[in-house]
């Protein structure tokens, strides 16, 4: 768990995580969430990272195949902000190419001196917006687009606070910022672990570092707040007792401490990754899809599967996979890019590739490699294959070590396969090159030309036999062998 201490440390001991909802519900009363009026964000994204010891910007580190920081950017899409600034300091050229096609904005930390000055970075690229703004953080990627809604919503109460925070209960508080607040939610008082009281550390509620203040606010209050601290830093969670000071209620609204969980390190990703699984696979499951060892299954962020779905152990998803109803992959298979059509049956041992097309009940059995292939309904590649760069039609059946030759060293090469054809074991198919349908290729053959609809293509040297010639060659190598 690597979520904010109140006066801004985002480096704090491990809690467990729990991923919500991989899809997590977006809707309120009647199925959607209630998008907030005149609404904006600020995503911190300035830190370094040191503790993933990585070239690659912590937020862009994948979470089930998305980078942390695009699952939060489009669970904030869906409340249709006006305007997002992702503040930015170290791997800044990353991220902007990260970015490169988003309507988003990018606001430069340098240097860094904390969150509060963090944020008064996005001051200039929310210049003229009067709404809310919601402080987010790039390396808090679970955060629902529910919850960033109800926290915004927090500011239209009849007590009109300030300052909206979101806190959590973790099982260990351990050292992070407490919050104490009534039970109404009015905030009394932010403190640092540190500093806190026997009493207050007692206390069990902590400090997200999200927020959400209207802008007029967040950025007057910013101006005043000082760096008079051991690390010479501007802290956000200090705006809080700012408005506090001043007379005006700020609040805090609850969440899960598993939705605010934040990652600095690879064993924190790694812990974060294993939640986002385990409630993936309960919600596949809950939709009518059998897993039958369910913790050796690893989907991806946009993994979709129809109902009586069969998946065996040691099956993993890479991005772009679809599987429609009935289908059944077998186990130590790895899908990605792929379409999987219904009643299909994949594996065990079978890799399908990005352009993966695969009709109503096509096989593809042990050890076959499918690359940017379409097979149509019922088409087989039991054993042993690999099919690259083809059109195969439906009824068509490959045989064992089949080849599609489609690169020639420069470029890329299609074959077909007409329906009802049959490809025997050990041929090699040099594309381009078109088989069509009903027709059959002998075991063996290369086949270098275009065969005609229901004919029969040999391509290979004839046999000869030379009858005793081996028991005479066995009789030979005796000889000098003894001798």
């Amino acid at each position: 768990m690597g979520s904010p201490c109140w006066a801004g440390c985002r480096a704090i001991g491990p809690v467990p995580i729990a991923a919500p909802c991989p899809a997590p519900a977006r809707h309120g009363k009647r199925g959607r969430v209630t998008q907030p009026a005149n609404l904006a964000a600020i995503v911190l994204a300035a830190g370094k990272g040191t503790r993933m010891k990585s070239a690659l910007h912590k937020v862009l580190h994948p979470l089930a195949g998305r980078p942390m920081l695009m699952h939060l950017l489009d669970s904030l899409a869906a409340l249709g902000p006006a305007r997002v600034v992702t503040v930015v300091g170290s791997g800044r050229d990353q991220l902007e190419r990260a970015l490169a096609g988003r309507d988003v904005s990018l606001a430069v930390q340098e240097p860094q001196l904390g969150t509060g000055h963090a944020v008064q970075q996005a001051e200039a690229a929310l210049a003229g917006f009067d709404g809310t703004v919601l402080i987010l953080y790039g390396d808090a990627p679970l955060v629902s687009s529910a919850t960033m809604a109800r926290l915004a919503a927090r500011l239209d109460a009849d007590d009109r606070p300030a300052v909206a925070v979101l806190g959590f209960r973790p099982a260990d508080p351990g050292a992070y910022g407490r919050i104490i607040a009534t039970p109404d939610g009015r905030i009394e008082k932010m403190v640092e672990h540190k500093d806190a009281s026997p009493a207050e550390r007692a206390v069990t509620l902590c400090n997200s570092g999200l927020m959400a203040v209207r802008a007029a606010d967040l950025f007057a209050l910013l101006a005043r707040v000082g760096n008079d601290n051991a690390a010479g830093e501007y802290y956000l969670p200090d705006i809080v007792m700012l408005a506090t000071a001043d007379g005006r209620a700020c609040a805090v609204i609850e969440t899960d401490a598993d939705e605010v969980a934040g990652v600095n390190s690879r064993g924190e990703l790694a812990a974060m990754e294993a939640r986002w699984q385990q409630a993936r696979r309960a919600r596949a499951m809950a939709d009518g899809v059998t897993l039958v060892a369910p913790e050796t299954v690893w989907f991806s962020h946009d993994t979709q599967l129809g109902r009586d779905v069969v998946i065996e152990p040691h099956v993993v998803f890479g991005t772009g996979v679809e599987v429609a109803d009935g289908a059944v992959i077998r186990a130590f298979s790895h899908l990605e890019g792929a379409s999987v059509g219904p009643g299909a049956e994949i594996g065990p041992y079978a890799r399908l590739r990005p352009g993966t097309v695969l009709g109503r009940g096509v096989k593809i059995g042990n050890f076959v490699e499918v690359k940017k292939a379409r097979l149509g309904d019922g088409a087989k590649a039991n054993h042993l294959s690999y099919l690259g760069d083809a059109e195969i039609g439906a009824g068509a059946n490959v045989g064992a070590g089949t080849i599609t030759c489609n690169y020639d060293g420069f470029l890329k090469h299609r074959t077909q396969i007409g329906a009802g054809a049959f490809i025997g074991s050990n041929s090699a198919l040099v594309a381009p090159v078109a088989i069509g349908d009903g027709a059959i290729v002998a075991a063996g053959s290369v086949v270098t030309a275009d065969v005609p609809a229901d004919a029969l293509a040999l391509g290979r040297a004839g046999q000869t036999v030379k009858p005793g010639w081996a028991a005479r060659f066995r009789t030979m190598m005796a000889a000098r062998r003894a001798s």
